[in-house]
């Protein structure tokens, strides 16, 4: 702020010394150079600055002469006292030297001078009509004027200081508060994506122990058909083995994304342990406008509670549909399964509220809750509707609304 307040004063009095030579009586300095002597030439200029000095509250207005390089001369002083025509001045020399190569404007640093004090100076080039400069008008602005001025401006703007600082303080803590929350955010995300992942991961796990004991038993009852030499026996049980591989090498889906791809074979591996037919419609998309950790979340908890549901009926009325589709403006996920009994649409999407029972150390009511709530936030929507034919559709709908949201799993 002092610099600032310092250049403005020097910039200004710069400009007020141009003002003052546009004004400045050319032809009565010129006659007082003749001869440089206190005559009538000389005190009408001298009353000239110093009316101007004390109108502009300088500490001097005055002409220099310049005719070398290094030192200058006082010429006619505006102000009261003697001063002495010709006296060296204490403008520095290098702006002596500019002035006098250049014939340019200057203006100095702080000059300390023991007789004047401190004080700052500019000064302006006087040209005659024929457009030669035949002097200096120069002004000092003694360092007291500058401080109170700066003292003034300082004054006035402590409040814009304390604005300022407590608008930076302000910017600096919600700063800090919202990288708070973005951590908690995202550690949430991290924690709900290892949830659900491990979640599917067990089941895998489940899939594939179940299949490796079921082998287990095949291989024993190969390995006794062969001993009692049932060999034909043996080729049919084969031949049996073989169409179940078959089967399991369907699981391999052609899905764009990834995530979606593996969650589906798991679930479908998993009905194929509860003897679930399942029916898989997928279309060719990425499904990028969606979260992945959101769409596994939603199709995990829907086809979970599908298969829940199935599991109530006897082995040849247990089915699946899962359709996954997308059009120009939105998504849509549909899960239908046969069930046992009626769904209320109305309690269906309560946290808490579970069609199975209560055990021991499971807290139910949460799938469909958390499905709603991620459908939620893309505003879209959710519906569970049964028939009289003991089915149960599901349906999500999520508009496009060209977020790009694509995560590699």
């Amino acid at each position: 702020m002092q610099d600032t307040v310092e250049e403005s004063i020097a910039n200004h009095s710069l400009e007020v010394a141009k003002a003052i030579v546009q004004d400045f009586d050319i032809e009565a300095y010129e006659n007082f150079l003749l001869k440089q002597e206190k005559n009538e030439h000389y005190w009408k200029i001298r009353r000239d600055l110093n009316a101007i000095r004390e109108k502009i509250g300088a500490l001097y207005v005055y002409t220099l002469a310049i005719d070398n390089p290094a030192i200058s001369k006082t010429m006619i002083v505006g102000a009261s006292g003697n001063f002495k025509i010709g006296d060296s001045c204490t403008v520095p020399e290098k702006y002596v030297e500019q002035a006098y190569y250049q014939n340019a404007p200057y203006v100095t640093e702080e000059i300390l001078d023991p007789k004047y004090g401190s004080y700052l100076s500019v000064g302006v080039p006087i040209h005659n009509g024929s457009g030669q400069v035949i002097g200096y008008l120069g002004i000092d602005i003694s360092a007291e004027s500058i401080s109170a001025i700066e003292e003034t401006v300082m004054e006035n703007n402590v409040m814009n200081f304390l604005i300022n600082i407590i608008f930076i303080l302000t910017i600096i803590v919600c700063f800090l508060l919202l990288q708070r929350w973005y951590q908690k955010k995202v550690s949430k995300e991290v924690g709900n994506t290892e949830d659900t992942y491990q979640a599917e991961l067990k089941t895998l796990i489940a899939s594939v122990s179940s299949l490796k004991h079921d082998y287990a038993n095949h291989m024993q009852v190969l390995h006794g058909l062969l001993q009692i030499g049932k060999t034909n026996r043996a080729l049919e049980y084969v031949t049996s083995l073989t169409n179940e591989i078959q089967m399991i090498e369907k699981l391999q889906l052609n899905v764009d994304h990834s995530g979606l791809a593996i969650l589906l074979q798991t679930k479908k591996l998993a009905t194929e342990n509860y003897q679930i037919d399942m029916d898989l419609s997928i279309s060719s998309n990425g499904f990028n406008q969606i979260k992945s950790i959101d769409l596994i979340k939603i199709l995990s908890n829907l086809i979970d509670n599908a298969i829940d549901a199935t599991l109530e009926l006897p082995e040849e009325h247990r089915k699946i549909q899962i359709n996954c589709h997308a059009d120009e403006t939105k998504y849509i996920f549909k899960v239908v399964n046969t069930c046992s009994s009626l769904v209320d649409n109305k309690v269906i999407f309560n946290q808490g509220f579970s069609t199975k029972a209560v055990e021991d150390g499971k807290i139910r009511g949460q799938g469909l809750f958390i499905v709603k709530e991620i459908v939620n936030s893309y505003n879209g929507t959710i519906s569970l509707n049964s028939t009289a034919e003991q089915e149960v559709t599901a349906i999500v709908e999520i508009p496009i609304k060209g977020r790009d949201f694509t995560f590699k799993v």
